[in-house]
């Protein structure tokens, strides 16, 4: 049985090539998107086993997947960027992404991470898990004295936000917003925001 794959990427030449190349390892394309606005429509339609995100000039694949994730968050998504961007794979990660790819990446590669997704399993690599998770020290009970408004932005970490899209959102500065974001990043005893927004999703705050 073929895998049912949607590619979300504006580049034709880049969606005709990963058509071509996955047919070797009986992963069907059945629905392309050329924008963002296109892809949850589609997804909605076309119900894919698979969805692989690259670029898209409205609205880039990370927001993409934000919307997927939101509205139909039983198919699962592997990203797709130029380069092994470590924030690009480190928000993706974080956003609920099951996998995240290289264009570089060599077709088995591809193939594999498709059909790990496809199965329900996560086609992360180790070291890219190894790169961004590590072991949490803080206890999976949440045990975390962390107060509402901290809890409040390390939520919005979980989504990728940036520092200036908190502070409009819970309406405080982005001095203050700072304040936060190292206060959390003391208390979970992690390194970065990166890896206290993943912290947060691997545990359910997102």
């Amino acid at each position: 049985m073929s895998t049912r794959l949607l590619i979300g990427d504006h580049r034709e030449v880049i969606r005709a090539g990963l058509r071509q190349l996955l047919a070797q390892d009986q992963i069907e394309v059945v629905a392309e998107a050329g924008n963002g606005s296109e892809v949850v429509p589609l997804v909605q339609q076309h119900k894919p086993d698979v969805v692989l995100l690259g670029y898209l000039p409205d609205e880039d694949g990370l927001g993409a997947l934000a919307r997927i994730k939101t509205d139909c968050p039983e198919i699962p998504v592997i990203t797709m960027s130029v380069t092994d961007n470590p924030t690009h794979v480190a928000r993706s990660l974080a956003l609920g992404a099951s996998g995240s790819l290289s264009e570089k990446s060599p077709r088995e590669a591809f193939a594999a991470a498709i059909r790990s997704a496809a199965a329900g399993k996560e086609a992360w690599t180790e070291q890219q898990l190894k790169r961004f998770t590590g072991t949490p020290t803080v206890p999976p009970d949440l045990d975390v004295s962390l107060t509402r408004r901290e809890l409040q932005v390390l939520r919005q970490l979980a989504f990728g936000l940036p520092n200036r899209e908190i502070a409009l959102l819970l309406g405080i500065s982005v001095e203050t917003v700072k304040e936060h974001v190292q206060h959390v990043i003391h208390k979970l005893d992690v390194s970065d925001r990166t890896k206290a927004a993943v912290w947060a999703v691997r545990n359910g705050l997102d």
